[in-house]
């Protein structure tokens, strides 16, 4: 029998109590209303419930004291925010401070009951995911993304939470890490009408950036022949993702700046400005800190962009989503060559885990889909992969490629690497080797380790 989902509801308005109680009714969750701060905390300690709605202006406390209390009591405990006096930028706050939601009064009944679904099917996935030893990447994706590390989901949290609010995001981590498809998945998951318009900013000459961004006109300079619709425009209603903003030109950052903060444009060669409703998510694998002490990035540019900031960890941050990506990427490149590869030999996974992918996800795909080109059978082993990651010298896996070893001495290493880096749990290292546990228990016995 599934347990009952707890929700505690405090609101000063009886009559905002009793709407918000019809209106999540359901089979499985129980309703619990407070009118006054006090009382309502008094609840959460009592139920320890699954969610917290919230207003934020009340008597005696308000609702960010209530997100306060709540976070500091169990921060596993989502809380939303309820508020006649709505911006992008009191909503991110407190999002920032832990809230999961902030949703505007009066509430749009339909909106509220979709938020409260997705926080709590998430909140299941997330401890789904973390106790599970499925092997399937289909298990762990996540708007384009796969991970099963506590960091990439904590990122997915903070992503789905600010999606619906923010208006600039700033995307941080190094080359190859998958920023381009978190700006893709943040995306989505604003449900904006528009598109979502790229822009590399590493690959564009100084002199066309404004051109590029803000569109010109006809006969603004030699060889405009005909008016050009800028990026901005093409984005409108949607969102603009500007990646490694860090190399972008100073003279080009101020009319940016001026373009973000006042959501208007002015094409090259014209005298008149223009409206647009345009969302920017700006990423970036250089330190925007230590470019702006060295006068290359402006600081005023930066703060505008930065209202929320996300890091995305390099895979060697992250060594239990290798496994998993490399079988994702496998599926992928065998549909995509017209072959049937069923995945990777123990040793193969093995050498995938030790190196230390200094080009992140990027690489780890690269890898896979030469070795899915090169491979004739139904696995991908060590003499498929590149011969930096096979001829690592001084380590194990070099040992087993060169082969001088006996039969059982190379069994013995392996299964000693795949417990180490399973952390002794057997139900994941047979899952890593492909056997079964009690064959696992077996082998590790007969070669006491």
């Amino acid at each position: 029998m599934a347990q009952m989902i707890d929700i505690v509801v405090i609101d000063d308005n009886p009559g905002s109590l009793e709407l918000l109680s019809t209106a999540l009714a359901r089979s499985g969750v129980a309703i619990h209303t407070a009118q006054n701060p006090e009382e309502g905390l008094a609840l959460v300690r009592k139920l320890r419930p699954r969610l917290v709605i919230t207003d934020l202006v009340m008597p005696g406390m308000d609702g960010l004291g209530v997100l306060e209390q709540v976070v500091s009591f169990d921060p596993l405990i989502d809380v939303i925010l309820m508020t006649a006096h709505y911006t992008t930028e009191t909503a991110v706050s407190a999002i920032r401070r832990g809230a999961a939601d902030y949703i505007e009064k009066p509430v749009k009944l339909a909106v509220l009951r979709n938020r409260v679904a997705d926080l709590i099917v998430s909140a299941e996935r997330r401890l789904k995911i973390h106790s599970s030893n499925s092997d399937r990447w289909q298990e762990f994706e996540f708007e384009g993304l796969v991970a099963k590390s506590e960091r990439m989901w904590d990122l997915f949290a903070m992503m789905q939470r600010i999606a619906p609010h923010y208006r600039t995001v700033l995307v941080q981590g190094p080359t190859g890490a998958g920023k381009d498809l978190i700006a893709t998945a943040l995306h989505r998951r604003s449900r904006v009408a528009g598109k979502f318009v790229v822009l590399n900013c590493s690959a564009v000459v100084e002199t066309l950036f404004e051109s590029e961004l803000f569109g010109h006109v006809r006969g603004a300079f030699t060889g405009a022949d005909r008016d050009k619709t800028g990026l901005f425009e093409l984005a409108n209603g949607g969102t603009l993702f500007l990646d490694e903003i860090g190399d972008m030109p100073l003279s080009t950052q101020a009319k940016l700046l001026r373009a973000v903060q006042n959501q208007e444009i002015m094409p090259v060669g014209s005298q008149t400005s223009r409206k647009v409703n345009v969302r920017i998510v700006a990423a970036t694998h250089r330190d925007l800190r230590t470019a702006i002490v060295e006068g290359k990035f402006r600081e005023d540019l930066y703060y505008r962009l930065s209202m929320v900031e996300l890091t995305v960890p390099s895979l060697k941050e992250r060594p239990e989503d290798i496994g998993l990506l490399a079988r994702h990427f496998v599926q992928k490149f065998s549909h995509d060559f017209g072959k049937d590869i069923e995945g990777l030999s123990p040793r193969a996974c093995l050498v995938l885990e030790r190196y230390g992918w200094p080009g992140n996800v990027r690489e780890l795909e690269h890898v896979i889909g030469r070795a899915c080109m090169l491979t004739d059978g139904a696995l991908i082993d060590i003499q498929d992969l590149p011969e930096n990651l096979a001829r690592k010298e001084n380590t194990e896996a070099a040992d087993l490629q060169d082969g001088p070893l006996p039969l059982a001495e190379q069994e013995r290493r392996i299964l000693a690497e795949v417990l180490r880096s399973s952390n002794g749990n057997l139900s994941e290292a047979a899952r890593r080797l492909g056997i079964g546990r009690d064959a696992l228990r077996y082998k590790v016995k007969q070669h006491g380790l």
